[in-house]
């Protein structure tokens, strides 16, 4: 791509690896140059929070708010009650209103560390539920004025679809028409707020560009479309996962030092990459950083983890942890911030194995996978290997608090209440 951008919203996007593809760069970007744009990005509510996954997506909506242009967060209430079939090998549970309503609420914490929701500029940012216009479509008046603009033959080639049939999995009829609720969504936001660009994940495209032709037909009005690369790390992980599972964004799911954790634990040829789109720092800052070497790219992670985790949860947030984490790891004592287990006598009876506290703690999923990290030499109980996995724990030991840990960077806290 030799395309030079004039508008400062283009020129992030490309500068610090946002852009994976878009329908009309140099359209859309004298559009952008010409005045406010108002550009969305839509999130299903499948679960009270979003991940570390979602990130890129937020700090797109961030950026363009910073450059002057309106962003648009988009919650699926109606859209949730369908599920996205793209790229997935299954069909999506279904949830009950109640439940994509909580979900909602939990998703929607979030966005306001990020995104300026009250400010009186013309770029004041919205947040809106497309259940305000696919709660109440007449089913008859909806085939008759937005079906007939979809063929079937093209919905068929997509890739997210395609994917599904090639592999002789079920697509239900329910997920077949998730294209078309999301291409009435971009119709109407455009027709509603003057709405010109769906962003997203690559894994979009096609989504998007279904709304992108919805709106030319019905409309007539030139609109956009533009996506992020679907990331992973480079030794292939999907970003946004852990060995724990996922990194919720919700401080109630995953705790700010578990997630300044994640960030600090960054595979060194991340980092770069990661400082460009996860932060705010200069560019030029981003890229002496993650060209350090040794010992010294740990101290690039430490700055990569205390900005990102400053943008959601605070400065003092990021300050605490990277004290906790300084604490543990180079004074092997125990910090303020460690997740925390808290005992009764009663729970502790005559005694719980130290395979059950391994496992109540969070640092495994199971007792077959404590044994395992025990076996390893990987289990530690206040930074001595734990050899025994039929050891006992029982009140007296707790008079203090204790340390366990799972390898080197893993580490939670055992105490009596």
């Amino acid at each position: 791509m030799t395309y030079h951008p004039k508008s400062d919203f283009m020129a992030v996007m490309m500068d610090r690896g946002f852009l994976a593809d878009c329908t009309d760069y140099q359209a859309l970007d004298e559009a952008l140059s010409r005045g406010v744009v108002p550009a969305y990005i839509g999130f299903d509510a499948t679960a009270k929070s979003l991940h570390v996954g979602s990130l890129i997506q937020i700090m797109m909506l961030r950026w363009l708010q910073k450059t002057g242009h309106q962003p648009i967060t988009l919650m699926g209430g109606g859209t949730t009650k369908v599920g996205d079939p793209s790229f997935r090998a299954d069909e999506r549970p279904l949830l009950t209103a109640d439940q994509i309503d909580d979900n909602i609420n939990g998703i929607k914490k979030v966005f306001a560390a990020y995104i300026d929701y009250d400010t009186d500029a013309p770029n004041k940012a919205l947040m809106l539920n497309n259940a305000e216009w696919l709660d109440g479509l007449n089913y008859l008046d909806f085939l008759r004025d937005i079906g007939r603009h979809f063929s079937v033959n093209r919905m068929l080639a997509f890739e997210s679809v395609k994917s599904r049939l090639d592999r002789e999995q079920s697509l239900s009829f329910l997920e077949f028409n998730y294209m078309i609720l999301q291409a009435y969504d971009f119709l109407e936001l455009n027709r509603r707020y003057g709405c010109v660009l769906q962003m997203g994940g690559s894994d979009q495209w096609g989504n998007i560009v279904n709304g992108i032709d919805l709106t030319r037909r019905v409309l007539d009005h030139e609109i956009y479309g533009l996506t992020s690369p679907l990331l992973t790390t480079s030794d292939g992980k999907k970003m946004g996962k852990s060995q724990d599972g996922a990194v919720w964004l919700n401080a109630d799911m995953v705790a700010p030092y578990e997630f300044w954790q994640f960030w600090r634990n960054t595979t060194d040829a991340d980092v770069g990459r990661f400082l460009k789109l996860y932060t705010e720092l200069p560019l030029d800052e981003c890229d002496r950083l993650g060209a350090l070497e040794g010992a010294e790219i740990n101290a690039a992670k430490i700055i990569l983890a205390n900005e990102v985790t400053t943008l959601l949860h605070g400065g003092d947030a990021a300050k605490t942890a990277e004290a906790t984490a300084r604490e543990v790891f180079e004074r092997g004592g125990v910090g303020d911030d460690l997740p925390t287990l808290t005992l009764t006598a009663a729970d502790l009876g005559d005694g719980m194995s130290i395979v059950q506290l391994i496992v109540k703690s969070g640092l495994a999923g199971s007792g077959k996978e404590a044994k395992r990290l025990i076996s390893e030499n990987g289990a530690r109980l206040n930074d001595e290997p734990v050899t025994d996995a039929g050891m006992m724990i029982g009140a007296a030991a707790l008079a203090t608090p204790m340390k366990l840990s799972a390898g080197k960077k893993r580490h939670a806290l055992v105490q009596l209440g």
